[in-house]
């Protein structure tokens, strides 16, 4: 039976006899926003259903395909719908992309999503920097044995996400007028959304937005010692004394629409990373 670590090399040695580049960043594009890849000038495009040992993506508008090519005139590798808890995979599953990422070189690892806004000051479409988050899952990918060659046995999560980064990421988004909070990312499970008592305890315990993804692959980062930046697209407002029913179609319109300003600030850190 192969470890974690060979399932990792297989992979990798898979994408390289396809694409013979190192990338400078691995980027994660969560729901709607699988259109940055046509920022990309992509060399070279994998089903994820051909490498070795990726999962299946079922998730709605999740495409399912590893892009490979030069964003900003750098190299990535960019994954066009990502895996989830709630699909049935172990986090250990869901994250061997960011293991892979990383083992093709990148050293930085840009992940985004679209989520529920629980912070009255934010509004449908604007975007959110990860400055932290909360871990909900009920659910750890380095849980088990340790493999040191993939990383250390205990992590140090004091700055999960990487401070120039997201200085970068503010000074962009100032620049080309952006509205872009800072704040807190809580995962949960789903796939169900929230009740109101929920959302009451999550905006309590110090979140800002919610979602279902983005905290197993920033951990793995971090694991692996890549430099981290989070991005949420707010897409429905969370706000326990005026809910309203959630539809799918409309989350995935409004990141949709949101994905132009998410295409230009990615765009533009890529083209400057430190």
């Amino acid at each position: 039976m192969l470890t974690l670590y060979d399932q990792v090399q297989e992979a990798k040695r898979f994408i390289q006899s396809r694409w013979a580049c190192t990338p400078r960043a691995g980027i994660i594009l969560g729901t709607g926003l699988g259109g940055l890849v046509d920022d990309i000038e992509a060399e070279a495009s994998l089903s994820y259903g051909d490498i070795p040992h990726f999962p299946h993506s079922t998730a709605p508008s999740h495409k399912g395909e590893l892009v490979c090519g030069k964003l900003a005139g750098k190299p990535v590798v960019a994954m066009q719908g990502r895996f989830h808890f709630y699909e049935g995979y172990s986090l250990k599953q869901i994250t061997l992309p960011v293991r892979v990422m990383h083992a093709l070189g990148a050293g930085v690892l840009i992940v985004s999503n679209a989520c529920g806004g629980m912070n009255p000051q934010y509004d449908k479409g604007d975007l959110m920097l990860i400055e932290d988050h909360i871990n909900l899952l009920g659910d750890n990918p380095l849980l088990g044995p340790n493999d040191d060659r993939l990383g250390p046995r205990f992590p140090d999560m004091s700055r999960p996400y990487n401070v120039e980064l997201l200085r970068l990421a503010q000074r962009i988004a100032l620049e080309e007028q952006i509205v872009c909070h800072k704040g807190v990312f809580v995962a949960v499970p789903g796939p169900n959304l929230e009740t109101r008592a929920e959302y009451r305890f999550l905006r309590g315990g110090g979140a800002d937005v919610v979602g279902m993804s983005t905290v197993p692959e920033v951990i793995v980062g971090v694991h692996e010692g890549m430099r981290s930046l989070g991005l949420s697209v707010v897409t429905d407002l969370c706000l326990p004394d005026a809910l309203e029913p959630a539809k799918l179609e409309e989350i995935i319109a409004v990141a949709n629409e949101a994905e132009k300003k998410l295409r230009v600030l990615v765009r533009r850190v890529v083209g400057e990373l430190p």
